[in-house]
């Protein structure tokens, strides 16, 4: 049988590889743009299985509408991909308040509304998947992309809560954080600090060599980035995390070690601060 995707930002980047590989299996699409004429073209191609849809994730009409015309055309939601994002480098001091919001809004609490819009609908289901791209940046952080990655933390720390909500009544979440992937991560549509701060130049001049000058260079294929987020969402025991590059592999594996050292260095330190006759017990445990 075949399923019925909604993806979020599916005029470039992961969004529009992920559309192609889903259409090119016969499974249906609804799909999203901010300018919906640039998905035009692909919805035509094929016209059966595929709408284009205006979508602007903070924007609580253009949410409902998508579901909406998901459900007349389609009668069912079976995979929401949360895709649309932006990205942003400088050092946060030197953006401004306006920017700071925007990128939660479009990040962060565009992902959760969206998410919210469709719930219901796979509630009644009893199916359906959520996936949610993050990045590596949201388990890993570096400087210059503070805001950004704040973004990402917040929607990996979402997904994990919400995978324990939803799977009992038959729904999924898969958190994908991919590493350097030829997207249009390092385009026009990346935010840039109002202020620019000399102090600052040490640490965020390297950051946007890499990103600029390796732009159109990066390791990862988002066409083959598209065809493991598929075969997650077909599996029969979809992961939590699918973590996408070995670049992405690295960096969290060297982000692990640094923390397990630093946990045991301070780990007696934070354990003695019980009172005396105090029972611990983990969380939820």
């Amino acid at each position: 049988m075949s399923k019925v995707y909604l993806i979020t930002g599916t005029s470039t980047g992961f969004g529009r590889s992920l559309a192609e590989a889903v259409l090119e299996r016969g499974d249906k699409v609804v799909l999203t743009a901010r300018k919906p004429e640039q998905v035009a073209q692909l919805a035509q191609a094929h016209s059966n299985n595929a709408i284009a849809v205006r979508l602007d994730v903070t924007n609580a009409q253009d949410r409902l509408a998508a579901v909406q015309a998901a459900i007349e055309h389609f009668g069912r939601i079976d995979v929401l991909v949360n895709n649309a994002g932006q990205g942003s480098l400088g050092a946060l001091e030197g953006f401004s308040s306006e920017q700071i919001r925007k990128q939660f809004e479009v990040n962060c609490f565009g992902v959760i509304e969206m998410t919210r819009s469709v719930l219901p609908v796979m509630r009644s289901q009893k199916s359906g998947h959520i996936v949610n791209i993050t990045s590596i940046g949201g388990l890993a952080a570096i400087g210059g992309f503070a805001l950004y990655c704040a973004t990402k933390f917040a929607v990996e720390g979402f997904s994990e809560g919400l995978r324990d909500e939803v799977k009992p009544l038959g729904i999924n979440v898969i958190i994908v954080e991919p590493g350097a992937f030829r997207t249009n991560f390092a385009g026009d549509a990346n935010m840039q600090p109002e202020t620019e701060i000399d102090d600052y130049k040490a640490v965020i001049e390297p950051i946007q060599q890499y990103l600029y000058g390796n732009n159109g260079k990066q390791p990862g294929d988002p066409k083959k980035a598209a065809l493991a987020m598929i075969q997650a969402i077909e599996s029969q025991n979809p992961p939590l995390r699918l973590m996408l590059g070995a670049d992405a592999y690295g960096m969290w594996e060297q982000k692990r070690t640094a923390e397990r050292q630093e946990f045991e260095q301070w780990r007696e330190i934070g354990i003695d601060t019980a009172y005396e006759d105090a029972i611990v017990a983990p969380i939820g445990g």
